[in-house]
């Protein structure tokens, strides 16, 4: 199965399988920070406006990498429930990072957005990331999207674990069976800065 050479590319691939779809007055919002640069492609073959949403994921203690929720700048934190069982964890032992995901993604909204107005009533809602692996970040964004009464909300990633599809509706161009990690399916796949989302995004 073929690998991206980079984000960049990944975003014209997702775009083409988006371009043959109607649109009401688009809204592409990339996932900050790695979905930016994967929008910004979508969203110049679509001709929509391009803007970012923010969803931190919520860690393990010892273990930051290993997500068991995510949440938003504001709303409630989402967990996945059968791995907070699976790993004897609950909601409540995981408050303090919560709160310490939740402030980053303030700081990370207000440092994209600058208190730029955001209109998503009734506009068709493209989510990008760079890829889904658990998922739950994507998800805690979706539920955010859904808060602000789009017309529709789609989710698109150029590649994605099957196990993430979980019944969400997502439009992906990759989906390998064995997945193991998104950085997996790039060629170059170094973290996107603050910088790069700024400048996407300009």
């Amino acid at each position: 199965m073929k690998r991206f050479a980079n984000r960049q590319e990944a975003g014209r691939a997702l775009a083409a399988r988006l371009a043959d779809r109607s649109w009401h007055d688009p809204l592409v919002l990339g996932l900050a920070r790695g979905g930016v640069p994967v929008a910004k492609e979508v969203a110049a073959v679509l001709h929509a406006e391009l803007d970012v949403v923010v969803a931190r994921k919520i860690g393990v203690p010892g273990h930051p990498e290993y997500g068991v929720g995510a949440v938003t700048a504001d709303g409630n934190p989402i967990y996945d429930q059968h791995t907070l069982r699976s790993l004897n964890l609950t909601e409540d032992q995981l408050a303090h990072v919560c709160d310490q995901e939740r402030a980053e993604a303030e700081r990370r909204t207000a440092l994209y957005r600058d208190d730029k107005p955001l209109t998503i009533t009734g506009r068709d809602v493209i989510l990008v990331d760079d890829g889904l692996a658990t998922g739950v970040t994507a998800k805690a964004a979706l539920r955010w999207i859904s808060g602000h009464g789009p017309g529709s909300t789609t989710l698109a990633v150029p590649v994605s674990a099957r196990a993430s599809l979980d019944g969400t509706p997502v439009v992906a161009v990759l989906l390998p069976k064995d997945f193991r990690a998104v950085s997996r399916w790039y060629d170059s796949f170094g973290q996107t800065t603050d910088a790069e989302v700024l400048s996407a995004l300009e």
